[in-house]
């Protein structure tokens, strides 16, 4: 890291997320190497000034740090672990930090491993969805030791607006998990309460207007409840990542012997809407599943 404040970041998974936070390091003055399995996905942020690498080894050649944002935990473990991988060629900084959702037991594990090799992990993901990571207002929260945190702040500070050390390694991903079970349920309430609505023959713009006038308000509500009544299913934060997300958090929960049964039960309506294939579509597209069950559309 510069005296300026600047410094160098290799990005290893380029998708929807990652490309708006590579962009949003690159607005802030820092340098960024990038990589995706997915050639064509670097093309974009390449185009406007980051450097393109062959595979996480190269991606991580004469950084400050290593970001991941990746799909899930097996992702995250080949690049960790693979032959080409960030265990054996860390950056110069010898600091990885994963903005992924992936399991809590697996970052612990992660973790001890680069411990021993004298490399840094914070295990650091992120709430705000694809508008958030291309308005750099995301919610970052992030586990694992105070110094490895405040050496990967300053990074922090470009992608998002909410930062907060939760914790021990770990702590980041339990957090973010209790905020997609929020999330999930949230939504699955939205739905059930445009059903309802809508069957009573109310007008849904008035009734979602209402209710973000009072208690019931929401971000969900706000952002994704004009999209349901227009029956838009446009991917932003996809039902098949969601899916993941509440996996993830079950396992956790039943490892701890926590019940969890509103969770179970908007997860079985994530299966059934990935069953109809729905899993490309955006979370808004749960509100198919109630279409099916009452027989009626939107849009």
């Amino acid at each position: 890291m510069g005296r300026d404040g600047k410094g160098s970041v290799g990005f290893i998974g380029i998708g929807t997320m990652g490309r708006e936070m590579v962009r949003n390091l690159l607005k802030a003055g820092h340098g960024v190497r990038v990589f995706d399995v997915v050639e064509a996905a670097m093309a974009d942020v390449v185009s406007e000034g980051a450097v393109g690498a062959r595979n996480p080894a190269d991606a991580a050649r004469g950084c400050d740090i290593v970001i991941t944002m990746l799909p899930d935990t097996p992702y995250v473990e080949a690049v960790i672990y693979g032959e080409d991988g960030l265990l054996k060629s860390p950056p110069a900084g010898r600091l990885i930090v994963d903005m992924s959702t992936i399991s809590p037991v697996a970052v612990r594990r992660i973790h001890a491993d680069l411990q021993r090799a004298d490399i840094g992990f914070i295990d650091a993901p992120v709430s705000g969805g694809p508008l958030g990571a291309r308005n750099g207002a995301l919610s970052i929260m992030a586990g694992g030791e105070a110094e490895a945190f405040a050496r990967a702040e300053p990074f922090f500070k470009a992608m998002g607006t909410t930062i907060t050390h939760a914790g021990a390694s770990g702590a980041g991903q339990t957090v973010k998990l209790c905020n997609q079970l929020i999330c999930g349920i949230n939504i699955q309430a939205i739905c059930e309460a445009l059903a309802l609505g809508r069957a009573s023959g109310v007008d849904l713009d008035l009734l979602r207007r209402v209710l973000l006038g009072g208690s019931a308000s929401s971000w969900m509500l706000d952002k994704l409840g004009p999209a349901m009544i227009a029956g838009d299913v446009g991917a932003g934060f996809r039902i098949d990542l969601m899916l993941k997300d509440l996996r993830l958090v079950q396992e956790h929960a039943q490892a701890l012997n926590v019940p969890l049964p509103g969770t179970a039960l908007v997860t079985s309506q994530y299966v059934d809407a990935r069953a109809h294939g729905e899993g490309a579509n955006g979370n808004q597209a749960l509100f198919r599943v109630y279409d099916r069950m009452t027989n009626q559309s939107t849009g």
